[in-house]
């Protein structure tokens, strides 16, 4: 066999970096697809489970309270909407919405949230499960049991290995009086495991000191689930922190970044997470020394360190984001931004995991600022969706993105 000679070898080199290099995810024009709900409908999640089986579920009010609904995306369009529970004590919101999860094509979970008391933030979690699709359900159930008339809310529902895993803000500690330690008389992060058969297992405080209203969000890698949510210090600082679950324990969670935005109050922008065997990307908000960024981090240990904040480049971004890893090349961002005209954009950016960015894209606009814009990868599209109010009338609106140059996974 001939030695190769300099120029081919460097021929081959370059050759083989090209074929490897990453390429910034691009997308195409979105497209409106129409969502069955009513007009006074609001609070729009987007959940998926295996194989892609994507949710969307929304409240509608009615004269009995409200009535937590879903639709399944088949074939690019929304199916007819289906009814999950009506509750005349549901706790209707904006950033703290309900969803359907997929957690198995066997197991659904519904949650919710219902006051426990005559106050404006007493109420519980509340659980449903569906082996059938979400076409039955069972009895409303509690993960928690301390009776306490507080806040518990912002879940996020997750795979485990049999069962259903389970993360929310806790304000059982809220009522106490305040202390020399914050954690105290503050709000919590918990957790717990639901059964198929119902019962709740493997309780655990994931942190004693978090931020009251932030979202929080969980994604399962190769080395287990990695939950994102944005803590709180004694001395007021909110940044976001990670903690991963390993040997049935969530660890210390540790600050993705060291922003070091102190702010006296909850800022109600929580973090993003996606997973890809042990990739990690993770997005957020911070508005530290007054300076508004949408930040995202890359993970390539399944949680177990980050890569330095890569900054979305942006004028007036107020947060609101999520993030979707896309293929493997690279991942979206989403977040809201004022226009300059009274309204909103709702927009997305490919990056790669080495830190390339694409463009910018608004792919829809809105009259509301409260709103928590959604998106999902769905094969070689985006499916977004998010509130609007047109006239008098609450609407949802959704849009699909096709993925430009899709490299599958």
């Amino acid at each position: 066999m001939q030695p190769l000679s300099a120029l081919r070898l460097i021929a081959m080199t370059m050759l083989l970096a090209a074929c490897t290099q990453q390429s910034v995810p691009e997308f195409g024009e979105p497209v409106p697809r129409s969502v069955a709900a009513s007009d006074n409908s609001l609070g729009p999640r987007l959940a998926q489970g295996a194989d892609e089986v994507t949710i969307l579920s929304w409240m509608e009010r009615d004269e009995a309270g409200a009535t937590l609904k879903f639709s399944s995306w088949e074939n690019g369009e929304w199916q007819a909407p289906v009814t999950v529970v009506s509750d005349p004590d549901m706790f209707v919101n904006w950033a703290d919405m309900p969803a359907i999860t997929p957690v198995r094509d066997d197991l659904w979970i519904a949650h919710w949230l219902s006051y426990s008391a005559d106050a404006p933030y007493a109420y519980d979690v509340m659980l449903a499960q569906s082996n059938d699709h979400g076409k039955n359900w069972t009895d409303a159930l509690r993960p928690h049991a301390d009776g306490t008339p507080t806040e518990h809310g912002f879940v996020s529902v997750y795979p485990g290995d049999q069962d259903a895993g389970l993360l929310w803000l806790d304000g059982r500690k809220t009522i106490n009086d305040a202390g020399a330690n914050a954690a105290d008389n503050g709000m919590a992060l918990r957790s717990a495991m639901l059964a198929a058969d119902g019962s709740i297992h493997s309780k655990l405080v994931v942190d004693e000191l978090v931020c009251d209203c932030c979202q929080t969000d969980v994604a399962v890698a190769a080395r287990g689930p990695v939950a994102v949510y944005r803590d709180r210090t004694a001395d007021e600082i909110r940044d976001i922190y990670v903690s991963r679950f390993i040997n049935g324990q969530w660890q210390a969670g540790f600050p993705i970044a060291n922003d070091g935005w102190n702010i006296a109050g909850c800022p109600v922008n929580g973090p993003a997470i996606d997973a890809d065997e042990d990739v990690v990307v993770v997005a957020w908000f911070t508005a530290a020394e007054n300076k508004p960024l949408v930040q995202v981090a890359v993970s390539k240990n399944s949680g177990k360190s980050f890569s330095s904040p890569i900054e979305i480049p942006s004028q007036r971004a107020i947060g609101r984001v999520d993030v979707a890893i896309v293929d493997r090349t690279g991942f979206t961002v989403s977040w809201l931004e004022p226009d300059g005209k009274g309204s909103y954009e709702v927009n997305i950016r490919g990056l790669t995991f080495d830190g390339q960015a694409g463009r910018t894209h608004t792919v829809g606009r809105t009259g509301l600022a409260r709103i928590v814009p959604q998106m999902v990868r769905v094969a070689d599209k985006l499916v977004l969706a998010w509130p609007d109010k047109i006239g008098d009338s609450n609407q949802i609106q959704a849009v699909e993105v096709s993925i430009l140059g899709f490299y599958d996974r």
